[in-house]
């Protein structure tokens, strides 16, 4: 596939700069979108069915200094860490104050750098001077590059427990507790995996032929509960729901061999499964997520699940009737064709 077959263009003040309660919801099935209600939606899943979440919880792990935007990424010990931020004015040697009197020396340059830090930091250095990573297009939108307040809350599911993400599972953010607990009483089955959201969600797709894209890797669980579940449900006729894309790549990375299975029956480990037209599924059936990039590699696996043909056409429809674009824009549900 060729990476301008995922462009289209839409109006910027489509993107979505908050959540709203409740959002709007695209329903496509048989190659017809049509717009519903959240509540349409929850009553469409039938008892038996299985939906599937992910457990992440995104990390606070963006740090100002001045106006120099910092995104610790991981910690390699003895002080050093991998980041993100705009390096090219600095020197390997730079020393960079951070807040608390920390201070961080450039190590290496490159996508991702590594730098060294004066003192051990923890998550508690974390959560008192770091802000979530919002992506850099709802800072754009709001022209406001830190997070406000409420964000802490929006931008985190409601069943969020496990950190190690740079980005919130976004189709999860249009559900409550509550209105999950509501379909477990209608005997929907409701299961977790946890997928953590990596650093490939920031880096842009720059190769025109996507299978040169180099994907990120991620780091997924599924536990033995949720592989009984899932595989029960499969033999029995049932179908999958997959709560967004990374649920999506989660089953498929255990579906299509790329994660090994563990001693107790579950799977654990690293993907960098890229799904795009062509692929053949293998456990997924039914897909909620939101309206993505162009160009991006979700965008691809939208396309692989419903058809590029048909994913454009139904773009251009949200966009003529207004959804609201991106992270905390407006769901999207795709009915996958036996």
């Amino acid at each position: 596939m060729k990476t301008s077959d995922l462009d289209y263009s839409f109006p910027e003040e489509l993107i979505a700069t908050e959540p709203a309660r409740p959002s709007r919801v695209l329903w496509v099935q048989d190659g017809q979108p049509a717009e519903i209600t959240l509540d349409e939606v929850i009553s469409r899943i039938p008892a038996g069915d299985v939906l599937v979440v992910n457990d992440t919880q995104v990390l606070k792990r963006r740090v100002f200094a001045g106006d120099l935007e910092i995104l610790f990424l991981k910690n390699l010990g003895q002080n050093r860490w991998e980041v993100l931020f705009p390096s090219r004015k600095y020197a390997v040697g730079s020393v960079i104050d951070l807040p608390l009197g920390v201070q961080m020396t450039l190590v290496q340059k490159g996508r991702p750098q590594v730098v060294q830090v004066s003192e051990n930091l923890t998550e508690d250095y974390f959560s008192q001077v770091g802000e979530l990573p919002l992506p850099p297009y709802i800072q754009k939108a709001r022209d406001q590059r830190h997070t406000v307040k409420t964000d802490e809350t929006w931008y985190q599911t409601a069943w969020a427990q496990k950190p190690g993400s740079f980005a919130a599972p976004t189709a999860s953010l249009h559900f409550s507790a509550g209105q999950i607990q509501s379909l477990k009483k209608r005997g929907v089955h409701i299961c977790e995996i946890t997928l953590h959201v990596g650093l490939g969600t920031f880096l842009p797709v720059t190769v025109e032929d996507l299978d040169l894209h180099e994907m990120h890797e991620e780091y997924v669980e599924i536990s033995p509960e949720t592989v009984a579940t899932v595989n029960g449900v499969l033999q029995r006729g049932g179908h999958v729901w997959a709560m967004g894309t990374t649920v999506t790549r989660a089953l498929e990375s255990m579906g299509s061999g790329v994660l090994a299975p563990d001693d107790q029956g579950g799977y654990r480990g690293w993907t960098r499964i890229l799904i795009q037209p062509g692929y053949e599924w293998k456990i997924v059936s039914r897909l909620l997520t939101n309206f993505h990039q162009p160009q991006s590699t979700l965008l691809a696996l939208v396309a692989g699940f419903s058809g590029l043909k048909l994913v454009k056409q139904v773009y251009q429809y949200a966009i003529e009737k207004r959804f609201r674009l991106f992270s905390y824009g407006d769901l999207s549900v795709w009915i996958r064709s036996e």
